[in-house]
């Protein structure tokens, strides 16, 4: 079963998806095809699996860790199918990553990985983009690489009764496939991910955990058309914007184009993969803003 959210006359509203209609519970009907989407539930928090995809690890030339790593991305970056997703007039190295949202249906905390599957509500899709014009500073914390308004979108539904093994995925870029893999090359499968977050962290009904991408994320540019499309989820499109105004000077990291910025947004296709790792970026040559710290070593 598949509900999702949408505008209806200005209200938003819970549908139930029948053939190429939404339905509403009082009868009311659309198209899904012209309807305005939003997110499918609405989160306290977002939560981002990094490597997990095999074939991503192995385009990267890395390990796998004992266990998954994660981050968060803050419920402010949420964003729906048919949206756009803004890309600031002054950053160059936005790339799409097409993954599968979890979406908890029970608050879970220090839950086994046999009973996670009874604290799923459903999955959807999702495509984590990731500004990397910020890597040279949020490297670890990946609050404004991933953070950014717009850069969640998720949707086009909550799919209830989907199983997730062996599903394919990809994402297209204007009609063109560039991503293509499978549920079943994931290191740690959704129950996993589950189980482990909940052992530190209780996660309420309506929190995504986003469960990584497959190999050959890329930069996209204004005008390009997304589309992530999970086996039996359904696909999520999006189109890239430039926003109005370019990120202040004024205060804040500032834009780069680092060999930490290239060799990520680039993945195989960076000049150095297989000779060598990029090389780390000296803080003192990093730009800094207008406002400078009120101390400095």
């Amino acid at each position: 079963m598949e509900f999702r959210r949408i505008l209806l006359e200005g209200y938003p509203l819970d549908v139930l998806v029948e053939g190429d209609s939404l339905v509403a519970r009082d009868g009311r009907r659309v198209e899904a095809a012209t309807a305005v989407h939003l997110a499918p539930v609405s989160p306290s928090k977002i939560i981002c699996c990094h490597l997990n995809h095999i074939s991503r690890v192995r385009e990267f030339g890395t390990e796998l860790p004992p266990a998954p790593t994660y981050f968060q991305k803050p419920v402010s970056a949420l964003n729906a199918h048919g949206a756009a997703v803004v890309r600031p007039s002054n950053c160059h190295w936005l790339n799409y990553e097409g993954e599968v949202a979890i979406v908890i249906g029970r608050t879970a905390r220090n839950i086994s990985y046999a009973d996670a599957p009874h604290f799923i509500a459903g999955y959807s899709v999702a495509n984590d983009y990731g500004l990397h014009d910020f890597r040279d500073t949020d490297a670890g914390s990946m609050l404004r690489v991933k953070g950014a308004d717009t850069l969640c979108p998720v949707g086009p539904g909550l799919v209830t009764d989907w199983d997730f093994r062996n599903k394919g995925m990809r994402t297209s870029v204007n009609g063109v496939v560039k991503q293509d893999g499978s549920t079943d090359e994931m290191a740690w499968d959704m129950h996993y991910l589950v189980a482990d977050i909940a052992r530190l962290i209780t996660l309420v009904p309506g929190d995504i955990i986003l469960s990584g991408t497959p190999a050959v994320s890329r930069p996209v540019v204004p005008g390009d058309v997304v589309t992530v499309e999970v086996e039996g989820l359904g696909a999520l499109t999006n189109t890239i914007v430039e926003g109005p105004t370019p990120v202040s000077s004024e205060v804040g990291a500032q834009p780069t184009e680092t060999e930490e910025v290239l060799s990520t947004a680039l993945g195989a296709e960076w000049e150095f993969r297989g000779q060598r790792r990029p090389h780390a970026t000296p803080r003192d040559v990093l730009p800094f803003p207008e406002i400078h710290p009120r101390f400095r070593s």
